[in-house]
């Protein structure tokens, strides 16, 4: 066994002073054999698990954990099979960063569409115009439970990674079988179940292998034809009820904790079977010497990264592990890190500004081998999500926000809450803070963040939009160079070219209140300034918080977000809009909207994604997809799902 010392450093309120100053120290272990891995996740579980069982809220069953959250290679076959064309230019999924590219219900190579809807796959030809094929994936839902779907893409091979969560129905007083759920009954717990499908779509879509596994998808990144896929497993160990007659809590303690004494090796290692062509099942687990765990007691859940090559039939996942818990992954091809952000249990005291906590682990990645665990560290405070993140000649920088336990306040009112952006390097198996800047937005929290070269852009909200400008060239001494102030708030940043950025968002009044979906172009060449936008009064738009929902097209400045809703005659309405915007100079004006039909059930499906393949527009919906000119918002067909 050999323990590595991580340390990281956390930071103060101060704008001005780029001290580190030490954060919360803990040890990552690696194991040389399983006996030691068996006796401290055994040790860190006892230390968790209380009269109930783990998670404080009642039994945990066998399986159950905790809910979570670009090569395009040439396409032969049915599409120009042996054609020496090039493909029609045509959009790519709108990933944060262009060597990883990242898991979306649609995906395009310009010579075919391939959409996830309604617990299908479909191929479609752009070309043509019409859907070619499907595949039925086993449905969106089951008696057992539902589950969501994203895809990745590599030449003739996708990969559908399907996360389902499904119910436990145990037997209960005076009934002879498991049964549903009646009123009064305990709340019936859960556990997720993730499948990895290889699909070969070089004719009629086949699937080729398959991985199943009990931990829950996370979520993934592919480089080339390598796809790597971060899963988060939950103990699998059953603790028996506590029965409703009077029971002293401490015996059900005691019960647990030699239950957990008495668990083996694999309640904690998740298993994924894996099947190939000719359907023979294979098991791997993984190894001992790939598992790590922190030394905090904190390592009950087991994070796991597998390693998928498209370009390969499927066989060993090659997982590697740590006892951590996970929630947001960001990665650059050469890159993974995967994230917990955490608020520690107040133990009858009010909790402190600054306690919070996130953990970075820092995977390295090399062509399609193994991913090598190499550093871990912590800063105070919470991420947004993964846009919070970037790596940048070998640092990471990121930004956070602490604040204090729900309702406590300034004085004046405010929230105790600011912002922090850190700049980490990596070094002795640690990625330690040198460098920081604070008090960004004073009683407001992080709404948005964008990392372009050695800039950051940072908008705090909770009445007034600061839009923050920081310079990162002396990673040791990050500095505030701009700050502009507007009402409402930017939830997505998207880089454009000539210094300019555009955001989507909310407009609000002084108070805070929002008014509707708000693009804002800003120009931040030099002190940044709002130059042009678009507002549609009270509306929302999902590309706040998905930004795959958002398009923009470089060549002709075309911008599209969904319309969820709009508040019409004193009421909110759901519709299937696509709101179609211009970008140009300073200059952002509407061209239209795309709508789709009413489905089946009497109203439209919600539109989720656009893209373009050569001078059509694609929006997609669970309905369907239409296809629309760029250039007049013609209407050139709707195909059915």
């Amino acid at each position: 066994m050999a323990p590595l010392t991580l340390a990281a450093a956390c930071s103060g309120s101060d704008i001005s002073d780029p001290a580190p100053d030490p954060s919360p120290r803990f040890v990552l272990v690696s194991y040389d054999d399983c006996d030691q891995v068996l006796a401290d996740l055994r040790a860190a579980t006892e230390r968790q698990v209380g009269p109930y069982g783990l998670g404080g809220g009642g039994p945990v069953p066998p399986g159950a954990a905790e809910d979570g959250a670009r090569a395009q290679g040439a396409v032969p076959g049915a599409f120009a099979a042996g054609s020496p064309q090039r493909p029609p230019e045509h959009s790519r999924t709108n990933a944060h960063e262009a060597g990883a590219d990242e898991p979306d219900l649609v995906k395009t190579d310009g010579r075919r569409i391939v959409a996830l809807a309604r617990g299908e796959l479909l191929v479609i030809d752009p070309a043509g115009r019409k859907v070619v094929h499907r595949l039925d994936l086993g449905g969106r839902t089951t008696p057992d439970g539902a589950g969501d779907a994203r895809l990745l893409l590599s030449g003739d091979r996708a990969l559908v990674m399907t996360r389902q969560t499904h119910l436990h129905r145990p037997r209960l007083p005076g009934r002879s079988a498991p049964d549903a759920i009646r009123p009064g009954d305990t709340p019936v717990p859960s556990s997720p179940r993730t499948t990895l499908t290889v699909i070969d779509l070089s004719g009629a879509p086949t699937v080729i292998g398959s991985l199943t596994t009990s931990a829950a998808y996370v979520d993934a990144r592919q480089t080339g034809s390598v796809a790597r896929v971060v899963v988060r497993s939950a103990p699998r160990i059953e603790f028996p009820d506590l029965p409703r007659t009077p029971q002293p809590e401490r015996e059900a303690l005691e019960r647990n904790r030699r239950i957990v004494r008495s668990a083996p090796l694999d309640a904690w290692r998740p298993a994924f079977e894996v099947r190939g062509r000719d359907g023979r099942a294979t098991t791997y687990r993984t190894p001992c010497g790939n598992i790590s765990r922190p030394r905090d007691g904190s390592g009950t859940s087991m994070l796991s990264i597998l390693t998928i090559d498209l370009a390969k039939d499927a066989g060993d996942p090659a997982p590697v592990s740590i006892a951590a818990e996970g929630q947001e992954v960001y990665g650059n091809g050469a890159s993974l890190y995967v994230t917990d952000s955490r608020v520690p249990p107040l133990r009858g005291r009010a909790q402190r500004p600054g306690s919070e906590t996130t953990r970075i682990h820092k995977f390295r990645l090399e062509g399609a081998g193994r991913p090598r665990y190499v550093a871990s560290g912590s800063v105070p405070g919470r991420l947004l999500n993964q846009y919070s993140m970037s790596e940048h000649d070998g640092r990471l920088r990121l930004a956070t926000t602490t604040s204090a336990s729900p309702g406590a306040r300034e004085p004046g009112g405010a929230w105790r809450s600011e912002s922090t952006v850190y700049v980490l390097v990596e070094g002795s198996g640690r990625l330690t803070v040198i460098g920081k800047v604070g008090g960004l937005g004073k009683g407001e929290r992080v709404y948005s963040v964008r990392f372009i070269g050695p800039t950051a852009y940072v908008v705090t909200f909770r009445q007034i939009d600061p839009l923050y400008v920081i310079d990162l060239r002396d990673p040791s001494r990050p500095t505030v160079t701009g700050e502009l102030k507007i009402t409402g708030y930017s939830a997505y940043l998207h880089p454009i070219a000539d210094g300019r950025l555009l955001g989507v968002g909310q407009e609000a009044d002084t108070t805070g209140r929002t008014q509707g979906t708000q693009v804002s172009l800003f120009d931040v060449s030099a002190a940044p300034r709002r130059v042009g936008g678009y507002h549609l009064p009270g509306s929302s738009s999902a590309a706040e918080f998905e930004p795959h929902a958002f398009l923009y097209w470089p060549r002709t400045g075309l911008t599209v977000l969904p319309i969820a809703s709009k508040y019409t005659d004193g009421k909110y309405t759901t519709g299937s809009e696509a709101l179609v915007l211009k970008v140009s100079g300073t200059t952002v004006r509407r061209l239209g909207t795309v709508e789709h039909p009413k489905g089946d059930e009497g109203y439209p499906s919600p539109i989720r994604r656009s893209l373009i393949v050569g001078d059509t527009l694609w929006t997609v919906s669970d309905d369907g997809a239409r296809a629309t000119g760029i250039t007049a918002l013609d209407d050139r067909g709707w195909l059915a799902f």
